[in-house]
């Protein structure tokens, strides 16, 4: 936690956690506003988790979210009249804390000099020239001048991002390329399923964001604000402008826990938990470790999700430490499913199946987690069977492992890059945008019919790669994407179904059939996810070592 003052009335910080409450009243802060929307970054503590410790710690708190980089004058109103309300001084936040400045500096536009503004930011670390340049314009910023242009804009710095940039890099090193995600730690989310079962430390799947981005690459540390395509531009939060020659959108997906009646209000604690979120995951051992007797409930939400898998991964991790540990025979496993399968590709169900009766696991097809009470340990589902009406039913539960709800971020759903549902709008070979041509999609967030995986952007990037590379030398597409994805299926300690697939369901394996047979459990899969995928994420996807991922070259008819 870092309180930067702007005035003698404010200070702001980037994202703060619970245990920072104590500090922040140590400090002489009488109140908080929080800036930032629940469910924005995967290792976000919700408000409800602040304004609890803050109200312990004797803190006013109040909630005025800002989608980054929507600052209206409505909210900068409502942020002066939350400053001349609350007990003074005040403490505000949101991810990075540029947002809050930027409430400060409009709500104060009319009151001090221009220039009083941005002394008080800039001393803060903040700088809110577009801001000023935005007021000057009527409210819009002009995007026929940049503050700065590259080659290539890559948005987003996770698996997709860091590994196009490598990608890039290795095939045309004198390219002007710039990353663009305001986070600080690059998380390994593939490895948090085994946190969540005991086997790997959380801090093994992160790492400063500042130690992947590639040698040459610029790093801007900033929110995307807006995109304007037909300027060839991009508006930062805070209002800068970053132009572009190729564009690559690659941000991941949004994890939308409020969409769960009472979750927010009860992550982490009263037995809810989820391995979507890195600092939850451990929280899912120490459940099922200690656990010895009761129901518990995993769930999956409609599609589509990150790795459809992860889900059921929890489940047969749990219910196999449970087995070793003699105590299965007294716990009740269900799966509550929103969908009507257990898995999409019908060639790895069989071997599935086995392992849902070898752990008594009670199937329920059809059932989205809807509510929650984690006090009174009940959880809420609509039951909507095709064909029937909905119902409303109700479980109890001594452990509930919740796979959230998942959508596109806010500011690419109301881009003008978005499809009708809010994903960014590609062709699924070449996985280009299908209006703008000088722009391309890969990952999480594009709308081509594939398995959300890292293994799926692991395939993506070279594609993406090649096709850039291509439309900069005047040529058309010259690689395409088969939508292959894989999802290790962790069904027991030490054994894996691998499953490999790409569009329509193809089988697509990556090793011979006598090695690893993916319909089948394997140890040798179990070794791979283990002990070979992680080195390989860190030193050989994210650093453009294309290995297994060698484009398939478009057919020319």
């Amino acid at each position: 936690m870092e309180a930067k003052k702007i005035s003698d009335g404010l200070s702001v910080s980037p994202q703060i956690s619970a245990d920072d409450i104590k500090e922040i009243a140590r400090l002489g802060f009488r109140s908080i506003i929080c800036n930032r929307p629940d469910g924005e970054g995967s290792d976000q503590p919700t408000f409800d988790e602040i304004t609890k410790a803050a109200s312990d710690a004797g803190l006013e708190t109040r909630y005025l979210p800002i989608v980054s980089g929507k600052v209206t004058d409505q909210n900068a109103d409502e942020f002066g009249s939350l400053l001349g309300a609350l007990p003074g001084p005040v403490f505000a936040y949101c991810r990075t804390g540029t947002r809050s400045a930027t409430l400060w500096s409009l709500s104060q536009a009319s009151r001090l000099a221009t220039s009083e503004i941005l002394r008080a930011t800039k001393a803060a670390g903040y700088d809110m020239g577009g801001v000023v340049r935005r007021i000057v314009n009527g409210g819009k910023t002009p995007t026929d001048q940049a503050d700065a242009k590259y080659d290539v804009v890559i948005v987003g710095g996770g698996a997709a991002g860091i590994s196009i940039a490598s990608s890039l890099q290795a095939r045309s090193a004198g390219l002007q390329i710039a990353v663009i995600d305001p986070a600080d730690i690059h998380y390994y989310q593939p490895g948090w399923t085994m946190v969540g079962g005991g086997i790997f430390d959380a801090s093994t799947t992160a790492k400063t964001m500042g130690s992947l981005i590639p040698k040459g690459v610029h790093w801007i540390k900033s929110a995307v604000a807006a995109f304007e395509p037909k300027d060839d531009a991009i508006v930062l939060d805070g209002c800068r402008v970053v132009k572009y020659g190729r564009l690559i959108v690659c941000p991941g997906l949004k994890l939308d826990w409020n969409a769960v009646d009472g979750l927010v209000d009860t992550l982490g604690r009263n037995g809810v938990t989820s391995n979507y979120r890195y600092d939850l995951a451990p929280y899912t051992w120490e459940l099922v470790s200690s656990l010895r007797e009761g129901t518990a409930l995993f769930t999956q939400p409609p599609m589509p999700i990150k790795c459809a898998g992860a889900p059921q991964k929890a489940m047969y991790l749990s219910a196999d430490h449970w087995q070793r540990s003699d105590v299965l025979n007294r716990i009740t496993i269900e799966f509550c499913n929103a969908g009507g399968v257990l898995f999409g590709v019908k060639d790895y169900v069989p071997a599935l199946e086995k392992y849902i009766d070898r752990y008594g696991v009670g199937l329920n097809f059809f059932h989205n987690l809807v509510a929650i009470d984690g006090t009174a340990k009940k959880a809420w589902f609509d039951v909507i069977k095709p064909g029937e009406d909905v119902q409303r039913i109700e479980k109890s539960f001594d452990m509930i492992h919740v796979c959230p709800p998942q959508v596109a971020p806010d500011f690419i759903r109301v881009s003008p890059l978005a499809d009708a549902a809010g994903w960014v709008d590609v062709d699924q070979a070449t996985l280009r945008h299908k209006t703008y041509a000088n722009i391309w999609s890969l990952g999480d967030v594009m709308n081509a019919p594939n398995a959300k995986t890292a293994a799926a952007a692991r395939k993506q990037a070279p594609v993406v790669a090649e096709n850039v590379i291509a439309d900069i030398d005047g040529k058309s597409a010259v690689a395409q994407y088969d939508g292959y994805g894989s999802c290790p299926l962790t069904v027991e300690r030490g054994r894996i179904v691998l499953a490999e697939f790409g569009y329509g369901g193809t089988l697509l394996p990556s090793f011979p059939k006598w090695l690893i047979d993916g319909t089948k459990p394997s140890r040798l899969a179990w070794f791979l996810k283990e002990k070979l995928l992680p080195p390989i994420y860190w030193k050989a996807m994210l650093r453009g070592k294309e290995w297994l991922a060698k484009p398939e070259k478009v057919s020319v008819k």
